[in-house]
């Protein structure tokens, strides 16, 4: 079969490739496509002659399905596994669209998966497991857009050399298994291996290294806590490094180790000069309680942090809704610290006895947040 091919880097108008692309889907055919990492296969979810077609010129790992479920976002991703895990949702965020694949538990009986046709189903679940893959090339983000159902993506050719021009792929899937239709876009700038990642039970493992390597998951992987206050050298601080000794406590190390077991702890303030000290009574009042916050160093609250956070915790309900006015999707990680909505107010100018009062309101709510981020004890 000879491809029809479209050359995405000689359109006049991007959208009409779209528009060819999901139609060629609705049709239910197999077509070729651009990722940002590699060239692979597209066919919609419902069409079992697509997808049988895709299967025949895939080389399958062992224990993972052949096929990858396309998605925008991990939200999208917890449609198809309910109860979507924390850590799951983590690297999502932080590395899709891209070159991450993830292997996540996907046999929940109200996931997505149960409405496609059944003899689809198991060319997506293997041993369990659904593939996730989020695209970061502009054309395979717009079909998903536009398209009205799931996407599946095949990959051809050697796992350890994946197709890296349209005419590699077309090579890759062999006389048989040629798509009526393919984009050309060109040679890809960042064409690479994939980083697949394996999902359970709290923990991620690395299955097979590209653009991600060991240190590099462990660092996305990790449970980001922030504490936002004014000026970030009372009230955050304070409950920057009481949070730390309290989940070194739980986690059975020490405070400067949490980070090594997945959790980073910062703070920050809405009006904040960099580079300040804690105030000297914060200091004194949590060094009283075999704290040390000497070395604290102010910073200003800015995007990247906010990004970065999966929790957020502010000392006032002003705080919050300063955040949230900049940034309102992220209104399902920015929270008051006291669970009771209770202003924690500010020290500053107090006399000791203010702070070790604060400190004290501090700790209470921090003790009733932990449970709240489901960290292992020991």
């Amino acid at each position: 079969m000879t491809p029809t091919i479209l050359d995405l880097t000689q359109a006049d108008d991007s959208r009409d490739v779209v528009h060819r692309a999901v139609q060629a889907l609705a049709e239910g055919n197999l077509i070729g496509v651009p990722t940002g990492s590699n060239y692979c296969l597209a066919a919609a979810a419902h069409a079992p002659a697509a997808i049988e077609q895709a299967c025949a010129v895939v080389t399958a790992e062992a224990a993972e399905p052949p096929l990858s479920i396309a998605v925008k976002s991990a939200d999208e991703a917890a449609d198809w596994a309910p109860g979507l895990e924390p850590m799951a949702r983590r690297l999502a965020r932080r590395c899709w669209p891209g070159p991450l694949a993830l292997l996540i538990r996907g046999d929940h009986p109200d996931g997505l998966l149960r409405q496609l046709p059944v003899e689809v189903q198991p060319r997506l679940l293997t041993a369990g497991q659904l593939r996730f893959r989020a695209p970061d090339h502009a054309l395979l983000r717009d079909c998903l857009r536009l398209f009205a159902g799931p996407v599946v993506l095949a990959e051809p050719g050697d796992p350890a050399a994946p197709p890296a021009t349209l005419a590699d792929l077309l090579t890759a899937c062999g006389p048989s298994g040629v798509p009526p239709l393919a984009i050309d876009a060109g040679p890809l700038p960042q064409a690479g291996l994939l980083s697949t990642v394996a999902i359970e039970a709290g923990r991620c493992r690395l299955l097979r290294g590209g653009a991600l390597d060991e240190a590099a998951l462990a660092r996305l992987s990790r449970l980001v806590v922030l504490f936002v206050c004014t000026g970030n050298t009372c009230r955050s601080p304070m409950a920057e490094v009481i949070f730390r000794d309290l989940v070194a406590r739980r986690l059975g190390c020490e405070p400067a180790a949490i980070e090594d077991r997945g959790v980073t702890v910062a703070s920050a303030g809405l009006s904040a000069w960099g580079g300040s000290p804690a105030s000297e009574q914060a200091v004194k009042v949590v060094a009283q309680q075999g704290i040390n916050l000497a070395g604290h160093a102010s910073q200003p609250l800015t995007e990247r942090l906010i990004r970065q956070a999966d929790v957020i915790w502010t000392m006032t309900a002003a705080h919050r809704a300063a955040i949230l006015a900049q940034f309102p999707d992220f209104a399902d990680r920015v929270w008051m610290l006291s669970p009771g909505r209770r202003d924690v107010l500010d020290p500053i100018g107090g006399s000791q006895e203010i702070y070790r009062r604060c400190a004290a309101q501090i700790r209470e709510h921090l003790e009733s947040r932990i449970d709240t981020l489901g960290l292992a004890s020991g």
